[in-house]
């Protein structure tokens, strides 16, 4: 692992709490803002790369400007590729249930080449049931696979896109969502940027792989999709109002259980801009398609 991930920066006050072995831990006695100490942020780095995911309890101070400026501390803010910021903010993208439900595995934005490094998500309206979201860490998952397997997985390439029709039940964002639709190679295994590991670059917006028959290809893919979500592997939080979870986008797949029938639920997401995947054999994910169909329209 890379210097920045054995770093011990450590949070005045704040206590620890490990969710799980593999993934996940909860942060307590920190309230989060921009103005925060250096010294604080890396350590808060420090602990996203180590659990992958961590969690903040009542942190309802916080509104969508100042989750930004919290975000920006870990890097340059971006919309969402296609659908754009809430009007007047640089990247919150306000997923709310009466329009759409991610319940599926999935890593942030991975039909773009540079997809986000980091998620910053705070709840804004929670069900008074349901609504949890699971993490995966998917440098678990590669870890887990048997060596021939992972001499195989090294080797693949996906081709990643948002083209991917619409599910029975979802309503979307009025079509924004596919506007401009991308399709993007990317190594089935990436190699962090900052810790040297490991991890798998899949879920639903996988569309097929490289020089692989697709009826071949479901079959490898679920294959590998089976390891990253193994429950050993993953971490399950049960949100409050006002709660903050950041994550390692590089590293993670997540999933919003859609178990609270036609009750709200109310999310704003701040987006860390990524960097362009590398492969075990030091090759760069690409985008091979980009086709805009019409001007690109802001969430307001």
């Amino acid at each position: 692992m890379s210097k920045a991930a054995l770093t011990q920066n450590v949070i005045p006050n704040a206590n620890v709490l490990r969710r799980s072995a593999r993934i996940g831990a909860e942060i307590e006695g920190i309230k989060l803002s921009g103005d925060l100490p250096d010294q604080t942020i890396a350590a808060i780095n420090d602990l996203l790369l180590k659990h992958k995911v961590i969690f903040f309890r009542d942190q309802a101070h916080l509104d969508d400007a100042e989750q930004e400026r919290f975000a920006i501390r870990f890097g340059k803010l971006v919309p969402h590729p296609t659908i754009g910021a809430i009007k007047g903010t640089a990247s919150i993208l306000e997923v709310d249930s009466a329009k759409s439900r991610v319940d599926l595995w999935h890593s942030d934005g991975t039909f773009v080449d540079a997809y986000p490094k980091i998620t910053v998500l705070r709840a804004v309206v929670v069900p008074p049931f349901g609504g949890d979201t699971v993490w995966s860490n998917t440098a678990a998952a590669y870890l887990g696979l048997p060596q021939p397997l992972r001499r195989l997985a090294d080797e693949l390439w996906s081709i990643h896109t948002n083209d991917y029709g619409v599910r029975p039940g979802e309503k979307g964002y009025d079509g924004v969502f596919t506007n401009t639709i991308y399709e993007t190679e990317h190594p089935v295994v990436r190699v962090h940027p900052e810790t040297g590991e490991r991890t798998l670059v899949l879920g639903y917006y996988v569309q097929r792989f490289v020089g692989i028959p697709k009826y071949d290809g479901q079959k490898l893919f679920d294959l590998f999709q089976s390891y990253v979500t193994a429950l050993e592997n993953t971490v399950r939080w049960n949100w409050k109002a006002g709660d903050v979870a950041l994550w390692d986008n590089r590293a993670t797949q997540h999933y919003a259980v859609n178990d609270y029938g036609d009750l709200r639920r109310v999310v704003h997401r701040a987006t860390i801009d990524g960097d362009l995947p590398i492969s075990v054999d030091g090759r760069s994910s690409v985008t091979r398609v980009k086709t805009i169909k019409q001007p690109l329209a802001k969430i307001t």
